[in-house]
């Protein structure tokens, strides 16, 4: 399956690379960095991050071929919880991120109240998810998820109507396993 193109704010488009996906390229440093680094990243607190904790999410940043001293204070803790999330639970961009909770049987409940948090009630939830999912051994798809995150309660215009296009991308395959299974 080919990635879908990675969306930014206009302010965060020079930053990524166009030869890469930011997701997949940071997935593959989260999953090849040494213990200290993964542990840093699995344990940060995206919103009270600590210098050592600073320095792995910079590292893991920079090999995704992100510039990070370009961006607003904002966007750091949201690149800090994709990269905390890959941490947890890994990266799998060849399945729908709605099917993959499904498929690791996250409750109708838990999803639902995923897709309907908005702020700090969202960034709470997502490691959850994250947790529940690793547990059951499913990886998420960092493509979805990664791009609602960053588009999530963002100042930007447009971003409001990305990550509402985003979360009915996530709950239409949700609930069609659902469906399936029954």
């Amino acid at each position: 399956m080919t990635e879908p193109p990675i969306q930014t704010a206009p302010a965060e488009q020079e930053n990524v690379s166009t030869s890469r996906s930011p997701y997949g390229a940071l997935a593959a440093h989260v999953q090849r960095a040494g213990p200290g680094d993964c542990a840093a990243l699995a344990r940060l607190v995206p919103d009270a991050l600590r210098p050592h904790e600073i320095a792995a999410l910079s590292r893991a940043l920079l090999s995704a071929g992100l510039q990070p001293e370009k961006w607003r204070a904002e966007t750091w803790p949201r690149w800090a919880l994709i990269a905390h999330g890959m941490a947890l639970a890994g990266h799998d961009g060849g399945g729908r991120l709605g099917r993959q909770l499904a498929q690791a049987g996250v409750a109708e409940s838990r999803v639902t109240r995923l897709l309907t948090a908005r702020g700090d009630a969202f960034r709470q939830m997502v490691p959850r998810v994250l947790r529940l999912l690793a547990s059951k051994g499913v990886r998420p798809n960092w493509f979805e998820l990664g791009e609602l995150i960053l588009k999530e309660d963002s100042n930007e215009r447009d971003d409001a109507s990305r990550a509402e296009q985003l979360r009915l991308r996530i709950a239409g395959p949700y609930f069609s396993a659902l469906a399936a299974k029954d």
